[in-house]
């Protein structure tokens, strides 16, 4: 079926699994309760590199393969892990070089997880070596969906290997040591480098006052985007060798949403499909979570997606993990469903008896049994997935609004020096998407690589950074029709943190046809006033003192020397318009702004509905998918928004009738 993931005729239902760590003769009772559940998906080899090479020459599969054969017999798809997550000890006692060295200069010994250098030449040997081991050996089963490459790629290196890499990177990215200086701003404070050996990463014995602030944002930044490249090459490597094999089988790695360290952007563009595991606190919005579904979706290209893992209940790591309560897993996993995903997998099949995720929930827990709420609730929800069949697979998110959202601009903004520690480039992206979400206006999330014109609306939330062309691109998009939202601290810098001389908003300043003069830094307890509409705003945190060149004001504020300034332009550029928004405001003010520019471009919401209903819609072909949830704490009453068949009950409607949700209800409306 076309768009489709992978070669699974449902929705995908299950999970990690990992048998290893218990006596073979319990292996069949998990059978019986996994097939009791409507389980029938298993990510299998996640964490299995000490056991099946056990050392450095040497390598012992006779266990996996009776694993790989469990699944076979009892008709389970298999999402095949490389196994690389973390290296055997054997290796960290031989080869000492794959140990990391962290952020406060200290090399690390063996233990935990995301514990190998990605520049280690011993580790990527290995690791690829591995990777094509398996491939070779379990090339001809035809039960595997996808290759699981390793498992939540993260973290930072400063080693000996990293520094040395990062001066090739360098090289590869400057040609000299004249451009470098230049990017660099090296003669600042007599940064200047004679020789390409002279550069030492960015940490808290060189440029950094902590992890958060820098006094040499271009080699942070560079850095960060090292790091990134590095890692991703360690996926890359074992990318290619289980392609070498099994050239069909798609591959993945499971992403982590807004996982600030690694560009997911660039990293979504090297998997065959993006897979993602959501692990929220139970105090998060529903906009939150689904702000980070869309986004993994962005980074796929806006492409169906897979949730690798949520969990059936608590987590492990959270200061006080809260039980999900009733409903809600059904709930979010059907939200990730409605979002794009072609799959619902939990973190894990079976509860460990020891270490840090022993308290982790899992569909099996240690009383061992089916006679528990949990285990009731996934039996019941992997039901209706196998009454849903292949519905929905395949099936697009159609977005008229789109959000562009930039890594590097990212870590450049929050590592700027200034004008505010409470600036936060995730927040402000999620003020906007949250005043779409809760209309339910579907958006994707693009890069500044992606199609611009098949959107009518893009907002760029902080977009402090303007590559080179990005503003030709948004020039073109306006200048055919289309609506562009920009904010306060954009359009500031370059690539490589170098200002844009000439007055704010530097490349954008025609576009949005303001000039911000100067910047007032609001500490929280402090707001000034505007009014748009007839409604009184607070503003916050930035206040951007502006002018117009050729704008029109639609909000001034209200206090301070700046009363009378405008604080909201709107500019006309070509067949469309851009939008400049000089403050942080309230929930009610971007609400009813992006409201009023839906409505100007035509944007309608997926559907009416009551408060705290979210509704979204996925499309394949004529057959359309409306999901109706309800994340509120007590029923929801709504009207039908359109004719059509609830998959999950089987209740007909037609437009208008009455429907009711029970609290974190759910229904999945085929449009007639």
């Amino acid at each position: 079926m076309k768009g489709k993931v992978w070669n699974h005729d449902k929705i995908a239902y299950g999970g990690d699994y990992n048998p290893e760590q218990w006596p073979e003769e319990t292996w069949e009772e998990d059978m019986r309760l996994l097939k009791l559940a409507h389980i029938d998906t298993l990510t299998l080899n996640v964490f299995s590199w000490a056991a099946l090479q056990p050392s450095e020459d040497s390598y012992c599969f006779e266990k996996l393969d009776k694993i790989m054969a469990l699944a076979k017999r009892h008709g389970m798809k298999v999402c095949l892990a490389t196994g690389t997550g973390a290296h055997p000890a054997w290796m960290a006692r031989k080869y000492p070089e794959v140990l990391r060295t962290d952020f406060y200069g200290r090399k690390h010994k063996f233990g935990a997880r995301h514990n190998s250098c990605p520049n280690s030449l011993i580790y990527r040997k290995f690791s690829a070596r591995l990777a094509g081991k398996l491939a070779e050996r379990y090339k001809d089963y035809d039960n595997i969906l996808a290759w699981h490459i390793s498992n939540e790629y993260g973290g930072e290196c400063y080693c000996e290997n990293c520094e040395r890499a990062f001066r090739t990177w360098l090289k590869g990215r400057y040609g000299s040591l004249e451009a470098l200086n230049c990017a660099w701003n090296t003669s600042f404070w007599g940064h200047t480098f004679y020789d390409w050996e002279e550069i030492v990463l960015p940490d808290q014995r060189s440029e950094h006052i902590d992890e958060e602030r820098t006094v040499a944002q271009a080699i942070s930044l560079d850095y960060r985007r090292f790091n990134s490249d590095s890692i991703l090459a360690c996926f890359q490597l074992e990318y290619d060798a289980v392609k070498e094999h099994t050239p069909d089988i798609p591959v993945t790695t499971n992403l982590m949403g807004a996982y600030k360290p690694l560009d997911y952007m660039k990293w979504g563009r090297c998997m065959d499909f993006v897979s993602w595991d959501n692990y929220p606190s139970n105090e998060d919005s529903f906009s939150q979570i689904a702000m980070n579904h869309d986004l993994m979706r962005g980074a796929g290209g806006n492409k169906p997606f897979v949730l690798m893992e949520q969990t059936p209940s608590q987590q492990n790591w959270q200061p006080f993990n809260a039980l999900k309560r009733p409903g809600v897993m059904r709930l979010w996993s059907y939200q990730a469903v409605a979002h794009g995903s072609d799959a619902v997998l939990f973190f894990q099949m079976k509860q460990s008896i020891g270490s840090c995720e022993k308290y982790h929930g899992a569909v099996i827990s240690h009383a061992g049994h089916e006679h528990t709420r949990v285990f009731r609730e996934v039996a019941a929800l992997g039901e209706e997935l196998e009454r849903l069949g292949g519905e929905i697979l395949g099936s697009a998110v159609p977005a008229e609004a789109a959000i562009l959202f930039d890594w590097e601009n990212w870590w450049a903004a929050d590592y700027s020096a200034g004008p505010s520690v409470d600036l936060k480039y995730l927040d402000e992206a999620l003020r906007y998407y949250t005043a779409l979400h809760r209309q339910n206006i579907p958006v994707d999330f693009v890069c500044e690589e992606d199609d611009f014109s098949k959107y009518k609306l893009l907002a760029a939330p902080v977009m402090y950074m303007t590559k080179p062309g990005v503003d030709g691109r948004i020039r073109e998009f306006v200048e055919k029709g289309g609506t562009f939202v920009a904010t306060f601290f954009s359009g500031y810098v370059d690539e490589s943190d170098l200002v844009v001389l000439g007055g704010y908003p530097g490349r954008l300043r025609d576009i949005l046809g303001v000039w911000v003069e100067e910047i007032d830094a609001l500490p929280p307890h402090k707001k000034n006033r505007f009014t748009y509409q007839g409604q009184e705003y607070e503003a916050g945190l930035l206040c951007d003192i502006m002018h117009l060149e050729g704008a029109k004001a639609l909000a001034v504020y209200e206090e301070d020397f700046y009363q009378g300034f405008p604080v909201l332009a709107r500019n006309s550029y070509g067949e469309g318009r851009a939008y400049y928004v000089g403050t942080r405001s309230e929930e009610g003010f971007y609400r009813k702004f992006m409201e009023n520019l839906c409505k100007e471009q035509q944007i309608k919401p997926a559907a009416q509905t009551p408060e705290n209903v979210e509704a979204i819609r996925r499309v394949r072909g004529q057959e359309q998918y409306l999901f109706l949830l309800n994340h509120g704490e007590g029923k929801a009453c709504l009207e039908a928004p359109e004719d059509g068949t609830d998959l999950l009950s089987g209740q007909g409607y037609k437009k208008g009738d009455a429907m009711e949700l029970d609290a974190k209800g759910v229904a999945v409306l085929k449009v007639c």
